[in-house]
């Protein structure tokens, strides 16, 4: 088990940012912080740079549920999934280490591709969207029902905190991170007499699990982005969606809470 004291900074290597962070690095040291570069030895991973850098933070050391994550953001930037900026890092070292910490606990969704041969979690969300100059058909089944053969650009289907993301520009709603559920929207859906859909996002419960099947008519392998990378595939036939086991623990600060951040983003 990683020392309690182990923290990790998650960032692009660049000159600039190393030198904007050797204070805080330094800050770290006095507060009792050891800076390890290995993230499996960290028991903290604090990623540089916004939301992006966080999302990936959490991709490329695991989805690991045995450490916190926690998020700094850079002049003028702000993020749903950032706690603190350069200017508040000691703020969030001292509430580490002499306040009973507010954890806050993020939902994730698995998605497994194709029967099951690759699984992936996403904290953000999945979508999925034709790659070429043709509207995509999916038919979508909750659980064991068909409940609609979607034709359009595409869907998302997002967690809570993915909400804000690519599902509010495609008009989905904004979902309290405290609901165990995921949501899943349209993007520029055709409704004609042969294919009708919804047209509204739906929010599905904890429990359910989305299917969907690609019809094979030339979108043989669409566009999936899982967060904010894309993954490549040759054929893609059906996508299976549930809410995960794992959740992505956080450090929260008093009075910031998901709609104090939601607020400052949006309003």
């Amino acid at each position: 088990m990683p020392d309690r004291n182990n923290i990790f900074f998650y960032y692009k290597p660049d000159k600039k940012l190393d030198e904007k962070l050797q204070p805080l690095f330094e800050l770290a040291r006095q507060n009792a912080f050891n800076i390890v570069k290995d993230p499996d030895d960290a028991n903290v991973i604090v990623s540089v740079g916004g939301d992006g850098a966080f999302l990936q933070a959490v991709r490329q050391t695991g989805f690991r549920q045995d450490c916190l994550y926690t998020g700094i953001t850079r002049s003028n930037e702000s993020g749903l999934y950032c706690d603190f900026n350069m200017d508040n890092f000691e703020e969030m070292l001292h509430t580490m280490q002499h306040e009973a910490m507010e954890v806050r606990r993020f939902p994730v969704i698995d998605v497994t591709v194709n029967g099951g041969r690759s699984t992936f979690h996403c904290l953000n969300e999945i979508s999925i969207r034709t790659n070429i100059i043709k509207s995509i058909v999916i038919d979508v089944h909750i659980d064991d029902l068909h409940f609609e053969t979607f034709r359009g650009d595409g869907l998302v289907v997002a967690t809570p905190t993915g909400s804000t993301g690519y599902n509010k520009s495609v008009q989905g709603a904004i979902i309290d991170p405290k609901i165990p559920c995921f949501q899943v929207s349209e993007i520029a859906s055709l409704n004609n007499n042969r294919y009708r859909t919804l047209g509204s996002s739906f929010v599905l419960n904890k429990d359910r699990q989305l299917t969907l099947n690609v019809v094979q008519d030339g979108n043989d392998y669409p566009i999936i982005g899982l967060d904010n990378e894309a993954y490549s595939i040759r054929t893609i036939q059906d996508l299976t969606v549930h809410l995960s086991d794992k959740v992505i623990k956080t450090v929260k600060l008093k009075d910031n809470s998901y709609w104090d951040r939601v607020k400052r983003t949006f309003l």
